[in-house]
């Protein structure tokens, strides 16, 4: 009998979709395919059910089949790939040759195989010289990643390469990939994702970088002829970083690509400020409102992956840090669960 008086709240059902809804976002995690079961046990734990699959260079194209089923034994399901066997010299600069050639060929493998096992997504970047970071600094107490623009021309900024690649040249680069890969990507039902350049600077290491604005990107789908296959990796981060140099907003950003389906995946992080000079942070500690970006992709239909970036590191952490982990799913948890009510979806 309840008692005079006390609310009926609690008892009422949950508003809007879960997370168990075809049509919402997925809350997923990247995690090597040789995660020790243990951790595999804790994601389990915190309610994630997808996965972006990190597979070495090293492992066999049967590893991969062998890795989705240990992971659909802990109800996990490998819904994207990253395989970095286009992040050659070769394939990157548009050397041609032989050795391209066999390159493009395991690329080709890649995406065959991860169709057959039905991953829907294989994440790409396109940086062959580059550096992430400039300094560990810490924040709150935590271990994170700062960028200094100064500091790298000053001290890092040293040819890599034999000689300096023009951004022509790497578009050219780009162009013959797609022409090689792509259309095995269509055959094969894998949507190929395209992370921009992080930080979004213009050179590093004697290298052009094109993809550092929103411009970019509208270039890269006239190259893939507006396929259905290729579209935009959503690096909120890299965005955040480079504020009004990249052309358009996160949001713009969400807007534009969104609604025509060419948003295929999306790392979630946040920053302290734009270039010259950013720390990553976790979802709560930085500029951006990241709940804004999540309500954004709900408002657009957005229900494809969507990972934890760059993960700080906090007390106790090793491997995948399962601290920090957990604090950001939660985090976009709540993010996610409190944009669908507001949306009334």
């Amino acid at each position: 009998m309840q008692a005079a008086g006390a609310s009926t709240a609690l008892a009422a059902p949950p508003r809007g979709i879960t997370e168990q809804d075809a049509g919402n976002i997925k809350l997923a995690h990247r995690v090597s395919i040789r995660v020790p079961d243990e951790d595999l046990l804790f994601l389990k734990q915190i309610g994630l059910r997808h996965v972006r699959a990190e597979i070495p260079l090293d492992a066999p194209l049967e590893e991969l089949g062998r890795a989705r089923d240990r992971f659909a034994a802990y109800g996990i399901r490998m819904i994207s790939c990253a395989h970095y066997a286009h992040r050659t010299p070769d394939i990157e600069l548009g050397r041609p040759g032989p050795q391209r050639e066999r390159e493009l060929d395991n690329c080709r493998a890649v995406v065959r195989e991860l169709g057959r096992l039905g991953v829907e997504v294989l994440v790409l970047d396109w940086h062959p010289g580059n550096t992430y970071s400039t300094a560990t600094v810490e924040r709150r107490g935590y271990r994170a990643r700062e960028f200094n623009l100064d500091e790298f021309r000053s001290r890092m900024d040293q040819p890599k390469f034999e000689r300096e690649y023009s951004a022509e040249e790497i578009w050219g680069a780009l162009e013959y990939f797609m022409k090689a890969v792509l259309p095995v990507a269509e055959e094969a039902g894998v949507k190929l994702a395209m992370h921009p350049d992080d930080p979004p600077i213009e050179k590093m290491h004697g290298v052009a970088r094109i993809f550092i604005n929103a411009e970019c990107y509208r270039r890269a789908e006239r190259l893939a002829r507006g396929s259905r296959n290729w579209g935009v990796r959503l690096c909120v981060g890299t965005w955040a970083e480079g504020g009004k140099a990249m052309g358009a907003d996160v949001f713009e950003m969400i807007r534009e690509w969104a609604p025509k389906g060419k948003i295929f995946d999306v790392d979630l992080r946040n920053v302290t400020s734009t270039l010259p000079v950013f720390q990553e942070t976790f979802p709560d500690d930085g500029y951006l409102d990241l709940y804004q970006v999540v309500k954004a992709l709900r408002r657009a239909g957005y229900s494809g992956p969507m990972v934890p970036d760059h993960l700080p590191e906090l007390a106790g952490d090793t491997g995948t840090r399962r601290a920090a982990t957990a604090y950001c799913i939660a985090s976009m948890r709540g993010m996610l669960s409190r944009a669908n009510e507001e949306l009334g979806l």
